[in-house]
């Protein structure tokens, strides 16, 4: 929750080569002070069956820079067999073990009072953010 002096982030994944929320994916939040201030890890989390990361740890008062980092690897290895049930009339579109996008790290700029939602949209060649609301 934002305060006065802080901001808040939040964030959800929607695997859209399967129209579904991407379950089980680790996601880490790392904050800084400044341009050129160093990278504080703060902890992390797992999106939940709807996706979404309900616990991020709180950023610290005085940050100005935000980084989500998405473990989607992993998912999309567990998730193989079912993402291939679930696209059976779709060409194969990657191959077997191979990832073509292991990490998403995605950096933003944030002011204290404000709430931040951060939407990740996945797919095995090519991601897509925004803030939501």
């Amino acid at each position: 929750m934002s305060t006065s002096t802080t901001a808040s982030v939040s964030t959800h994944i929607l695997d859209t080569s399967v129209g579904r929320p991407a379950e089980g994916v680790a996601v880490q939040l790392a904050a800084r002070s400044g341009r050129e201030a160093d990278w504080q890890g703060l902890g992390g989390s797992a999106t939940d069956a709807d996706g979404r990361c309900k616990d991020l740890p709180a950023l610290p008062e005085g940050t100005t820079h935000v980084r989500l980092d998405f473990a989607v690897e992993t998912y999309f290895l567990k998730s193989e067999n079912q993402q291939a049930d679930a696209q059976q009339d779709a060409p194969a579109n990657r191959d077997s073990g191979a990832v073509f996008f292991p990490e998403v790290a995605i950096t933003f700029a944030v002011r204290p009072g404000e709430h931040y939602h951060v939407p990740l949209l996945l797919n095995p060649f090519g991601y897509s953010v925004y803030r939501g609301s």
